[in-house]
């Protein structure tokens, strides 16, 4: 029988921790998979003690993931070095601003013929304008990639309540291979291969449920919010279709990556309740992730000047107004009142 595969999770802030605790049991109990599970652990004090020491007495991230257990064989390690060493898959669940770094330290400790899966919601600019964040893993570490992207509430999957994601992966039998430590019977996966339409949806619905949050701040109702999910997912579907290399199908955005995970940040979110924040409390974005979100980052706003400079470099900024007023109101100082605006004047109303 073949080698069991280690697997190594990098990240471990709500979302990392959440996953582990799915990873940990299905390696466990699976034996394609290495029972010990290595998940690497950004290190701080919590109470005077290590996190990583906490975690590996007490099975638990008191900081980002409270009142949930995390199996006993899901190790934490401070050193990401030593996490990934020798591992045969890697998910990968960071903030996106850190991952060149992480790359550029793992590359050259992993399995060969390693792969990998990205749980990260965010794009990245390139020279040649969009750069997904699966392919910068690609090309740092040379490895398969694929992406998980969907309705996934972090404190909702680890409660073990129903809910269903998607895999996007070119590689349909990594893909499978990745279904197998990650499905449970109420955390449903399904596998399409239009993992680069998939891994967009993930980073650009952060934008529009900024314009919900908007909304919910200026009182504005259930139906200007079901205009702007709707007028949003149209500019997450033209987007993909401008900047995807390969095929992109209306099809990838019925399955949970795409209009399922819309609709649940559009109305459960960090990033609509931070943005409905800036309108009631009058505050910058910054001051309020400092003030909201106990360490973790927000995606929305920062995803939104990412994709306004590429658009902006292909002359492309008015074909976008809803994602380009969200985008203004987070750093041009244009007023929030005006959000309607954008609306009123869509090309989808013209």
């Amino acid at each position: 029988m073949a080698t069991p595969k280690k697997v190594c999770i990098v990240g471990s802030g709500n979302w990392g921790s959440a996953i582990a605790k799915i990873v940990g049991a299905n390696a466990a109990a699976l034996p394609q998979f290495d029972s010990k599970v290595r998940m690497w652990v950004f290190e701080e004090e919590v109470g005077g003690r290590k996190l990583t020491e906490i975690i590996n007495t007490e099975h638990e991230n008191v900081k980002y993931l409270p009142g949930h257990k995390l199996p006993a064989n899901v190790v934490a390690v401070a050193d990401v070095v030593e996490a990934s060493r020798g591992a045969d898959i890697l998910v990968f669940v960071v903030p996106h601003q850190f991952i060149t770094r992480l790359c550029d330290q793992i590359a050259g400790h992993i399995a060969p013929g390693a792969i990998g899966i990205s749980l990260i919601k965010g794009v990245d600019e390139g020279p040649e304008g969009l750069k997904l964040i699966s392919n910068i893993i690609r090309e740092k570490l040379g490895i398969d990639m694929s992406v998980l992207m969907g309705a996934n509430i972090a404190n909702e999957v680890a409660d073990e309540k129903f809910c269903e994601t998607t895999i996007g992966s070119k590689n349909r039998a990594n893909g499978l291979l990745l279904k197998e430590l990650m499905q449970t019977l109420n955390f449903r996966i399904t596998v399409v291969e239009e993992a680069d339409t998939v891994e967009l949806c993930g980073a650009l619905k952060n934008i529009v449920a900024v314009g919900a949050g908007f909304c919910d701040g200026l009182g504005f109702g259930d139906n200007t919010k079901a205009a702007v999910i709707r007028l949003g997912l149209m500019e997450m579907i033209a987007f993909a279709k401008l900047f995807c290399s390969g095929t992109v199908t209306s099809a990838t955005f019925l399955e949970s990556c795409g209009v399922a995970d819309l609709i649940t940040t559009c109305y459960g979110g960090r990033n609509r309740r931070v943005a409905e924040a800036f309108v009631v409390k009058g505050k910058s974005i910054e001051e309020l992730e400092k003030e909201m979100l106990n360490g973790q980052k927000l995606q929305g706003p920062q995803t939104s000047a990412e994709v306004h400079r590429i658009l902006s470099t292909k002359g492309l900024v008015d074909k976008f107004p809803l994602f380009t007023a969200i985008y203004q109101i987070c750093y041009e100082g244009k007023p929030v009142k005006e959000f309607t605006k954008c609306m009123q004047s869509h090309p989808e109303h013209m």
